[in-house]
Parts: structure tokens; sequence; C-alpha cells
């Protein structure tokens, strides 16, 4: 029998948008809840969420490469020369250390258009990660199908 649950959407986006490695998020199956758990859990925990792992997912969070990525593709097409060099900088890694959102604080339009484009990939993201557990078609929209 096929069941039917709401998946709350801004905070499954939240969830994959987390780049906090001591927290790990997951989904649970039957209710559609998600929730997160310290990295630093007992082995005991750890050792239940692997025995029911058909019903808890693990939420893949926005790994430091790939923000890292989403911002060289801002960049590359960053009409603002400024903007550019010092993002580029920023990314380089060379002291005077900066921190690009520091940066792009000073630059609103950019920095919108950045959370566009960052908001854009982890939607698409959890879309193909839905569909690959057979949680989510375009014809349930944001209903969880189980």
């Amino acid at each position: 029998m096929l069941k039917t649950i709401a998946i709350p959407w801004d905070v499954l986006l939240r969830a994959f948008s987390n780049m906090e490695s001591d927290r790990v998020y997951y989904f649970d199956r039957l209710t559609g809840e998600i929730f997160f758990v310290s990295a630093e859990m007992e082995e005991n925990f750890w050792n239940q969420m692997e025995q029911h792992q058909e019903r808890f997912l693990e939420i893949p969070g926005l790994d430091p490469s790939t923000e890292r990525s989403l911002l060289n593709n801002f960049l590359q097409n960053q009409p603002d020369q400024e903007l550019r060099r010092l993002l580029d900088h920023a990314l380089s890694g060379r002291p005077p250390y900066a921190n690009s959102s520091d940066i792009l604080s000073f630059f609103p339009e950019a920095e919108q258009q950045l959370d566009e484009l960052r908001d854009s990939f982890v939607s698409n993201r959890v879309k193909t990660w839905l569909e690959e557990h057979e949680l989510f078609t375009l014809s349930t929209s944001l209903t969880a199908v189980n």
C-alpha cells in the first residue's frame, strides 16, 4: 500500500545546504520528518540508524568543494571587475584573508544573484535525490510516496 506524506521543502533545502560537518541530517521515510543529529553521537545511536537504513535516509550536505565550485561559476559570469578581483583573492587563500560572504555583503545585488544560483543548484539536487530514492516525481509534486 502506498503512503503519501508531505515533505517540508524549506527544511529539506536547509538540510541540503548544510555545510556544518558536525551535523548529519536525516529524512524519515515513514513520517516525512527531517531531523539532524550531532556527528558525535554515541556508537549505539549510529548502529540503530544503520539497522533502520531503509527508513532513515541521510541527507547529503553541501560540501566546501561544491560551494567553491558554485562561487567559481558565479565569478566567471560576474561583470563587475572589482568584485571579481576581490572574490578571486578571497578564493586564493592568500593573505590578507577574506571571507566571500563578507565581501558580497557590500555588493547586495551580486549577493542576491549568488543566493539564487545556490538555491537553484540545491533545489535541483534535492529533486534528483528525491527521485533517486523514489520519494518524489513530477506528478506528486512535494509529496512523498512510500
